[in-house]
């Protein structure tokens, strides 16, 4: 690969940066890690010339919401934002009132992975419920839906779910429409927290609005950076009645970009065409190869399906630590010893192929 100053050269222009990693490094630690994909890279590029007005009224905002009413219908609206907890955090303000609540898993991102900042800065309570797949179920989420007149309990008003979920598990389009269906006979709402919604949809082998638009999902945080953009997601608003004021509520919660043409370029290369489905699809590969390695191995155990693009396993703690000097990859619960292994869209056979090499060798010395 090129190096950055000779490219910066040819064009005329002088830089100081430099590499400071190895660009063959690629790890199992989180699909954050990967960089961006080249096609994103050139939809920046090509709109960076010129001016363009600032704060969502540009030409790329506006032809990105025609590219969004092919997948999720012709009421869809989308507002980009910076990222995902900002996504989750705008979206449940709009979907609450300053007395509500949210019925999520208890494994959920929102209550697990976002710092408390849909409580604290959202102002919302949430409701959890033990799942033993990270799947919500009418059942389940009938453990926390009810008090509505009851002034000393917040007040149930949406359900969220996570699609594919944070145990790499997936929803199955029945599955999306027996909740949204249970939930709006409450009078509740629901939010999908898509921040790996191209996985779901590859795995599934339907289209997005599947098991969104077309079920009665009220409103989708659309993912874009776990699957190959530089930064950045969108609220998309499926039911404009279940909502209010999203602008404000976007400006608010501080993800209100200046220069939005660059996050909207980027959501219109991924789905444009083919982008987003071709990334999730080589994710999903690499980790069902990685979990058929695995299951030949004596001393490793898969915790949940693999579903997606994540590999779940609980495996000896002294392999894990030795395996983690080779290759970067985090702990899911220590004291058991479960581990979350990750695949991107850059993922390669090889790098799979040689991490399973790896893993043979430290259970060898086991």
């Amino acid at each position: 690969m090129a190096d950055p100053r000779t490219v910066t050269a040819a064009l005329g222009h002088r830089t100081d940066a430099r590499r400071h990693h190895d660009p063959s490094v690629r790890g199992f630690a989180s699909d954050n890690y990967a960089g961006v994909h080249p096609e994103i890279l050139a939809a920046i590029a090509l709109a960076n010339d010129g001016h363009q007005v600032a704060y969502g009224e540009d030409d790329y905002t506006d032809h990105l919401q025609r590219i969004v009413h092919s997948h999720f219908g012709p009421l869809a609206e989308a507002f980009p934002v910076f990222n995902g907890t900002g996504s989750n955090v705008t979206a449940l303000q709009a979907l609450t009132d300053r007395w509500g609540a949210v019925i999520c898993a208890e494994s959920a991102h929102i209550n697990v992975d976002e710092g408390g900042a849909p409580e604290r800065m959202g102002g919302l309570k949430l409701l959890t419920v033990p799942t033993p797949d990270g799947k919500l179920t009418p059942e389940l989420i009938d453990r926390q839906a009810w008090g509505w007149e009851d002034e000393h309990r917040a007040m149930p008003q949406v359900v969220s779910i996570t699609q594919n979920t944070e145990l790499g598990t997936v929803y199955t389009v029945d599955e999306v429409r027996a909740i949204v269906e249970h939930a709006h006979s409450k009078g509740m709402k629901v939010h999908l927290d898509g921040a790996r919604i191209a996985n779901a949809a590859a795995s599934l082998d339907v289209p997005m609005r599947a098991f969104t638009n077309a079920v009665g999902v009220d409103v989708v945080s659309y993912g874009g950076t776990k699957n190959g953009m530089l930064f950045g997601e969108a609220v998309i608003v499926l039911n404009p009645d279940a909502v209010s004021h999203m602008k404000h509520l976007r400006k608010l919660s501080m993800q209100l970009a200046s220069k939005m043409r660059f996050l909207s370029v980027q959501l219109e290369a991924l789905l444009a065409k083919d982008l987003w489905l071709r990334n999730a699809r080589q994710a999903n590969a690499m980790a069902r190869r990685l979990a058929d390695g695995v299951g030949a191995l004596d001393g490793v155990e898969i915790l949940y399906p693999v579903q997606a693009n994540a590999v779940f396993a609980r495996l000896p703690h002294e392999v894990s630590r030795r395996l983690q000097k080779r290759f970067r990859f985090y702990f899911w619960d220590e004291q058991a010893g479960d581990v979350r292994w990750m695949c991107s869209f850059d993922t390669t056979e090889d790098d799979v192929d040689a991490f399973l090499q790896a893993l043979k060798e430290e259970l060898a010395r086991a």
